[in-house]
């Protein structure tokens, strides 16, 4: 039977080798000259860095693609373990590491803020972990779960354990009295592009994902999309770039195949569509298909970013692979982008240090640099005006240099990314880089499944569930893998025949 895939993203990815190995014909478009969607590489003054994602956790889901394709993911790629999990920084003063040894972190916190507030780290590392190990099979590998069956799959007791209803900034004050830490975990929330004022606090299970493992890939994180698309071709996937779909086809009621920009049309027995759903709401991929998902309300959009792709000297602070520069006004930062609708006015900075490992060495020449702060997704309705970029410019490198890092800018080669660059290349997005934002209680639960109302059309990528994020994305890409083995599977036996004098039957 004949799957087509609609983007090399790492969820379409995902479900392409999982379909591949089962035995479909599969072929994967993209639009892009490259396999990866959001886990880009952009090429800077000489240099190629990665410009989307750098955090690699949850390596187990990968392990498990890859062994269930016949192979290993250490086969295909390098990668270590990083011990100091980022440096963080603030401009009113101090700096803290945290590691993947929770023993360390608690000393460094110890040294920072006190004996208290490691006593409080070490509680909030155990209930991050009960968190996840209530949500992990239920929640994370399920076929998205309700409400319903998430109670009868965790249990009451559990599922009120994971403090659904409490914000995670609220939460975060049980655990710590120094505004730093909670500024520095409430930046879980953005990991899913949303705002810890808003965000439940079952996200503090992004605690303990990290601790048990971040990675650190060589050649970058673009290398795990690559490789993706070379086992799913060895699978016997057709893997086609620069191929722009631009119309679902839907025929009796039932998408039937593509059409591409340039006019081919390709018949298939299902379609996995590793777009966000907004684009697929909004008509981009044609009228008939449009009604396959509920449209997604501008005000539910996730956080957007500006991104400083550099190749530049540094001094001062010496970086590690991942450093945060937290700002004085942290709920402002928010205000700013969700309820004013504007850049922030005083941003939190992270900065990926592409050539920085765990070690605290000077780092002799330019330097590979993702410099990024978070933006609102209104990419597609609002034009950023060169005097608000440069005043978020200067706020900052104005913040790195408080804080000890200064970034040469004078002799340095930098591409910017705007919300307004973010949504054109993912397109009715605005910019939004996280599917739906994380606000409230309820909210992780209104994501689309792999299923969609039209028959034949699954859905794969940050914005389905279970949610944005690298590995997320993969699961979800397996998730409509299996939907469609499901389908397929129970109306491909044989045709219904209709008998004279009789019944229809399978």
């Amino acid at each position: 039977m004949k799957v087509i895939v609609v983007g090399a993203g790492v969820g379409g990815l995902a479900a392409s080798i999982e379909l591949a190995r089962s035995g479909f014909d599969v072929t994967l478009l993209e639009r892009a000259a490259a396999p990866g969607g959001k886990m880009r590489r952009m090429a800077v003054g000489g240099a190629l860095l990665d410009a989307g994602p750098t955090v690699f956790t949850m390596r187990w889901v990968f392990d498990e693609i890859f062994a269930r394709a016949g192979t290993s993911f250490e086969s295909w790629l390098t990668l270590r373990p990083a011990a100091t999990l980022a440096r963080h920084a603030w401009d009113e003063g101090g700096t803290l590491d945290l590691y993947a040894d929770v023993a360390r972190s608690a000393d460094a916190i110890g040294t920072l803020a006190g004996a208290a507030e490691a006593r409080g780290f070490l509680a909030f590392c155990d209930q991050a972990r009960r968190i996840y190990a209530t949500l992990e099979g239920p929640f994370i590998r399920g076929q998205r779960p309700t409400p319903l069956s998430l109670v009868r799959d965790a249990g009451v007791s559990d599922m009120f354990g994971i403090l659904p209803f409490a914000t995670l900034w609220k939460a975060l004050g049980t655990h710590f009295a120094d505004p730093r830490l909670r500024q520095l975990f409430g930046r879980y929330a953005t990991y899913c592009g949303s705002s810890p004022f808003a965000a439940p606090a079952t996200l503090m299970l992004v605690a303990h994902v990290e601790q048990d493992g971040v990675w650190l890939v060589d050649g970058g994180m673009h290398e795990v999309a690559l490789a993706m698309a070379a086992l799913a071709t060895r699978l016997g996937a057709s893997v086609r770039t620069n191929a722009e779909v631009s119309e679902i086809m839907v025929s009796g009621g039932q998408a039937r195949g593509v059409v591409l920009a340039s006019g081919e049309r390709i018949a298939a027995d299902a379609i996995v569509l590793n777009a966000d759903c907004a684009a697929l709401a909004s008509g981009l991929f044609g009228r008939a298909a449009s009604k396959a998902t509920p449209p997604v309300a501008q005000a539910t959009r996730s956080l957007s970013a500006v991104t400083w792709a550099m190749h530049a000297r540094t001094s001062g602070l010496p970086l590690r692979r991942h450093n945060v520069f937290f700002s004085r006004a942290y709920r402002a930062e928010f205000d700013d982008i969700f309820n004013r609708r504007q850049l922030p006015s005083a941003p939190t900075v992270y900065v990926c240090a592409q050539d920085r490992g765990d070690e605290d060495t000077a780092h002799n020449g330019p330097e590979r640099l993702l410099c990024l702060v978070n933006a609102p997704p209104d990419g597609d309705t609002s034009n950023l005006t060169q005097g608000s970029l440069d005043t978020c410019t200067q706020a900052t490198f104005g913040l790195l240099e408080r804080c000890g890092l200064h970034v040469d800018r004078t002799t340095a080669a930098e591409s910017v990314t705007t919300p307004a660059q973010f949504n054109d290349l993912f397109p009715a997005t605005g910019g939004a880089l996280y599917g739906q934002a994380v606000h409230g209680s309820m909210a992780t639960f209104k994501r689309p499944g792999s299923r969609t109302k039209l028959p034949g059309l699954y859905l794969a990528g940050g914005s389905a569930h279970p949610g944005a994020g690298v590995p997320m994305a993969a699961l979800s890409g397996c998730r409509a893998a299996e939907s469609v083995r499901a389908d397929l599977a129970s109306t491909g036996r044989s045709r219904a025949v209709a008998m004279n004098g009789g019944m229809s039957m399978r």
